[in-house]
């Protein structure tokens, strides 16, 4: 999908002519710029704003400048927007320090990896630089408001199905037995031959089917004809519904049902077996066997029967580690690596975010600081690479870093290149990473839980592996508490981001034939290996504190609604974990019903 930048001229090409003779120096415009995808065009003024490209009151842009493409579905896209609300309000807009062209320089960055040309984001500055500039602030900024927080002239949201280029996006194929039992679910078949009665019942093999005889001279069955059809409309495809009316249906049908002898009669069938039958237009009665019927054919998970309020009320807040350290002893320590110019520029931005706000902290050059991080690895050595590490973690608490850092190179289902790259590297490090660069990682990691762009990602390969096998390294690490509460930190986060996803699917309860376009949980192996660990700390730790309810609350969100066919639950069960937490002694009435809860999950 190209990626254009829209440059206006506010001033209608009257800066040109008299900027000069106002203000001393020579400026060509009063830039406005926009950013266009798949035709629509966003910028900022009252807020983020869209509307079709060119439409803006604006009028004609003076130049159009593509930067580049981009390869990011347009969903994620969308939810990189939706996470700048706080930051780009209409409040908080700023002719001279939070304007237009920050918000086009941000949402290149994290497009294209490149912001817009420096001409136009040095505009304001060099308008201030000026005697007259810093005089006329007041008026150039009431003058121009009007113009740039106008509304939108036509609004055009995006549509996130749309694909690449413009072109909309093809459906996900489906297989040819999803494909008919797509047409063949959701609604009432109204059956007259046999062989579509077979063929309908063969399709419900692997769910469940009712059929329902009527007849035209029926006037019982009608007041059931529209309970019926709703009743088909909510079970979508997990359940096949039949109506066959006996004035115009086969004698066929006749002869294969023939204790069928009053209208309105239902049959039910399980997985292709034969189970209830029942005649009379009882609405209720219908709906309460149908959803009997549906229950059993797809039952619902048994921990979804179980009362845990006080479990499912933790918070599920990211744990983050926002404090900014000294900056000048930071860059002290790196020596003559700290000289280099992404260093200066991140923390000169870092400094300003801290002082001023996020409104006059500018986006620095995130790829040249992407670029010293992955070069930090080799030219420090492993003793103070923590402070490169460092600066990154502070910076992920801003949500336009940590969307660039999510998105960066991973394409539509890549991995993110910077932050795997420094994983990695500490990963391979094992035991013979040095402690202040062991416990700025897990800060670090904890930190990429910040952006709702990152938990994809870090739920899945190779992220979620790595970060497993960090993060269980530090978690038995018996010398530093420090580390290992750290750790549980991070075990937390993990475990909540991956109850989150578990809940969506089972709120969706999605049936077998269905193509799932869920977000994953974290794999099998990695669920196994964070919960034996969690498990033994729950083992080992004596008196109840800060690190065995952590401990606790991570547990019961790994286990809640977990496969009980899967080895996270023969884990479970093989190491009587039902038996080590009901072993534990709580202080307080809240924390021993949150021990009641998590053992009666590990009971079932």
């Amino acid at each position: 999908m190209d990626v254009q930048l829209y440059v206006y001229d506010l001033s209608q090409g009257l800066a040109r002519s008299l900027s000069q003779q106002f203000l001393g120096t020579h400026i060509d415009a009063v830039y406005h710029t926009s950013i266009v995808l798949d035709n629509i065009e966003y910028y900022f003024g009252a807020g983020v704003q869209t509307c079709r490209a060119g439409a803006t009151h604006h009028g004609k842009p003076m130049e159009v400048i593509t930067l580049g493409q981009t390869a990011l579905p347009l969903e994620i896209i969308l939810e990189y927007l939706d996470s700048l609300k706080g930051v780009y309000s209409a409040e908080s807009y700023d002719l001279f320090l939070h304007n237009c062209n920050n918000f086009s320089n941000d949402f290149a960055m994290f497009l294209v990896g490149k912001g817009i040309p420096e001409h136009i984001t040095s505009l304001p500055q060099t308008v201030l630089d000026t005697p007259f500039g810093q005089m006329l602030k007041p008026q150039i900024d009431a003058m121009m408001r009007p113009i740039t927080q106008a509304p939108t002239p036509q609004r055009v949201p995006p549509v996130p199905s749309a694909a690449m280029n413009g072109v909309p996006a093809k459906p996900v194929p489906l297989s040819a037995e999803e494909a008919v039992l797509a047409q063949a679910t959701g609604k009432v078949n109204n059956v007259t031959a046999l062989r579509d009665v077979d063929r309908l019942l063969g399709l419900a093999k692997d769910r469940c089917a009712i059929i329902f005889f009527t007849s035209s001279t029926c006037a019982p069955c009608k007041l059931v004809y529209q309970p019926f059809d709703d009743l088909a409309a909510e079970a979508g495809n997990k359940c096949v519904f039949l109506k066959i009316d006996f004035s115009y249906a086969e004698r066929s049908i006749g002869v294969r049902f023939p204790h069928v002898r009053a209208t309105p009669t239902f049959i039910t069938f399980l997985r292709g077996q034969q189970r209830d039958e029942w005649s009379g237009a009882d609405a209720r009665l219908l709906r309460t066997n149908v959803e009997m019927l549906l229950n059993e054919a797809f039952p619902a998970h048994p921990h979804l029967s179980k009362s845990v309020p006080t479990l499912l009320r933790q918070s599920q807040r990211p744990i983050t580690y926002t404090k900014v350290p000294p900056l000048e002893k930071v860059v002290a320590k790196m020596g003559d690596v700290g000289k280099d110019p992404a260093v200066s520029s991140i923390v000169s931005f870092i400094d300003a975010r801290e002082r001023f706000g996020a409104r006059e902290a500018p986006l620095t050059k995130l790829p040249q600081f992407a670029d010293f991080l992955r070069r930090s690895t080799a030219t420090l050595p492993p003793d103070l690479l923590f402070t490169s590490f460092d600066l990154l973690r502070v910076t992920l608490t801003d949500v336009r870093v940590a969307g660039f850092f999510a998105e960066e190179h991973a394409g539509a289902t890549g991995t993110p290149a910077t932050v795997a790259h420094l994983l990695k590297h500490v990963e391979g490090l094992g035991d013979k990473a040095p402690y202040a660069l062991r416990l700025t990682t897990l800060h670090l990691a904890c930190n990429l839980f910040t952006s709702p762009l990152f938990i994809p990602h870090l739920l899945s390969p190779p992220l979620s592996a790595c970060l497993i096998s960090i993060l269980t390294n530090a978690l038995l690490d018996d010398k530093h508490s420090a580390l290992k509460a750290s750790a549980l930190s991070l075990a937390m986060n993990l475990a909540s981001a991956n109850h989150k996803v578990r809940m969506r699917k089972h709120s969706a309860n999605p049936s077998p034939a269905s193509s799932s376009s869920h977000q994953e949980e974290l794999g099998e192996e990695e669920q196994v290996e964070l919960l034996a660990s969690l498990l033994e700390i729950l083992g080992i730790e004596e008196q109840w504190g800060d690190v065995k309810k952590m401990t606790l609350i991570s547990t019961g969100w790994l286990v809640y609604c977990a496969d009980l066919e899967g080895e996270a639950c023969q884990l479970w069960r093989g190491m009587d974990a039902a038996g080590t937490v009901g072993k534990i002694e709580a202080r307080k009435v809240e924390e021993r019903l949150l021990v009641k809860e998590v053992m009666s999950l590990l009971e079932v």
